[in-house]
């Protein structure tokens, strides 16, 4: 009998073990519903000039802007925003940096604003690199520097795609800094839980990992010890693997409120990275 009920026992403890394991991995499947919010009404756009660009990838159409100075711009900002709205609810950082003569290129993912289909990690970081090979052919930014700008969420394909063409990038800014999609997981699950995420639930790119391979290029970290939504300790973990040069700038206040808070040392520290 005591044999029987330890079988028992144990069958109901892997099974247990095998519905977990399975839900964990269900779960890694589909964990980039968890991370991307997108929304498709646009916020006004008012006193700024800007174009738009579609992209064609695959079955899907994937809108870009570039906002335009009133003068000749003194660079380009490849801005990737973050897990919610679209470029619209970007405009507190995007305004400074034209007004400071930069124009801005930011590109909608799959499911955001006007562009069609349904964000990924990977088809982030696919159509990051077609989109960045198809600018480069285009006159507005030729000889230009360009600074590729993430913010948040955006901190992991900016740092992705600076780190595979370094070579054609003058600078990295990483505002509100995530670590990796891991790590971010692991801020809404039980500690009982950590260990199977951790093993399971896993980053194709992350920041933590990516920003240790780019070598040479100036690099600004921008995080407030007071952010509620993105722990100060991940943006500190990526600076602290980042070669140098690079710099930490710790501001006071809420998450990616830097550019609209402290505006002209925001800028000042944007334009130390094109000299």
């Amino acid at each position: 009998m005591s044999n029987l009920k330890n079988y028992l026992a144990m069958k109901t403890l892997i099974l247990a073990s095998l519905i977990s394991l399975t839900a964990i991995l269900s779960s890694k499947a589909q964990f980039d519903d968890k991370f991307y919010f997108p929304y498709k009404e646009w916020k006004n756009i008012e006193n700024i000039e800007f174009d738009e660009y579609n992209f064609t990838i695959e079955n899907d159409t994937l809108n870009a802007v570039l906002f335009k100075p009133e003068k000749t711009p003194k660079g380009t900002i490849l801005f990737y925003h973050g897990a919610g709205g679209n470029i619209t609810y970007y405009l507190p950082i995007i305004n400074p940096l034209v007004k400071a003569n930069y124009q801005v290129f930011a590109v909608d993912f799959r499911g955001y604003g006007k562009s069609t289909g349904k964000p990924t990690h990977i088809n982030i970081a696919n159509d990051a690199q077609i989109i960045f090979d198809n600018i480069l052919e285009k006159v507005e930014f030729k000889n230009l520097p360009i600074i590729v700008y993430g913010a948040s969420m955006g901190t992991q394909i900016a740092t992705k795609i600076t780190k595979d063409n370094q070579e054609k990038i003058t600078a990295l800014v990483l505002d509100g800094t995530i670590s990796s999609f891991t790590d971010m997981a692991l801020l809404s699950v039980t500690e009982e839980q950590r260990s199977l995420i951790a093993q399971y639930v896993t980053s194709p790119y992350s920041a933590k990992e990516d920003v240790k391979e780019i070598k040479n290029l100036p690099k600004l970290f921008i995080h407030s010890k007071e952010d509620a939504e993105v722990p100060f300790n991940q943006g500190e973990t990526v600076y602290n693997n980042a070669c140098e040069p690079k710099q930490f700038w710790i501001y006071e206040g809420k998450h990616l409120q830097s550019a609209s808070k402290y505006t002209q040392e925001f800028i000042q520290k944007i334009s130390i990275l094109c000299n």
